[in-house]
């Protein structure tokens, strides 16, 4: 009965992490950080990946602001590494988000399971990334032709696992709940979000993490979608 497949953008087609990698390597040169003190950029990417990820933990969530996501995430991670807040380096936010969504890496396979899927199903993307990084990922590495739909929460005013914003997808798509099924890195958002709501989900663990006894289905590589579907 599947019809329609509802991808994830972060960490589930787009690899944030290897892009935002590149992006700190880069910035941690030209913003001269070894000079402020920040002496391993190894341990402040570390630091900005962990403090990142419980920031998005709680905007997913809607605890937070998008506002403060972004002034938060950067200051939080020099301050944590011993930099005064005068030295915090103040176009270092800007000049990552300017930066980081013109990273071209996805995860393996990616093209060639969505190139193949798009075939059989109606495929439409439900991201809970920000409007205008959101629409330059999709379009610098050539993501956009596989979507028939490309719903992003900040232009929706809500945030998965709001079970408005699946339902919001599933209008958009004509497509109903029982010919449906979400992929996603994220257990909260993407797939307790979508089972909340009634839609089959699948999470997408390509770091074998321990999967929660609640969630049935799983899948390691983007290339297991085409023999599981």
């Amino acid at each position: 009965m599947l019809r329609h497949i509802f991808f994830d953008l972060d960490h589930t087609l787009w690899d944030f992490d290897k892009n935002a990698e590149e992006t700190l390597h880069e910035l941690y040169q030209t913003h001269s950080l070894a000079s402020l003190g920040l002496s391993c950029p190894y341990t402040f990417i570390e630091t900005y990946t962990r403090n990142n990820h419980l920031l998005w933990a709680e905007y997913h969530l809607g605890k937070i602001t998008k506002e403060h996501l972004r002034t938060t995430r950067f200051s939080s991670t020099f301050l944590e590494l011993g930099l005064s807040a005068e030295h915090v380096p103040a176009a270092f936010e800007d000049d990552y988000v300017r930066i980081c969504p013109t990273k071209t890496n996805l995860f393996p396979q990616a093209h060639e399971t969505l190139s193949y899927l798009r075939q059989k199903y109606k495929l439409h993307l439900i991201s809970n990334g920000f409007k205008e990084s959101t629409e330059l990922k999709i379009q610098v590495t050539g993501l956009a032709k596989y979507f028939e739909n490309i719903i992003i929460s900040e232009v929706i005013g809500v945030n998965k696992p709001d079970k408005a914003i699946f339902q919001f997808a599933l209008d958009a798509a004509g497509a109903k709940k029982e010919e449906s099924i979400m992929i996603g890195d994220s257990i909260e958002a993407d797939i307790r979000g979508a089972l909340n709501f009634g839609m089959e989900a699948i999470y997408f663990n390509p770091m074998n993490k321990e999967k929660p006894a609640d969630v049935t289905r799983q899948i390691t590589c983007l290339d297991e979608l085409i023999t599981l579907l």
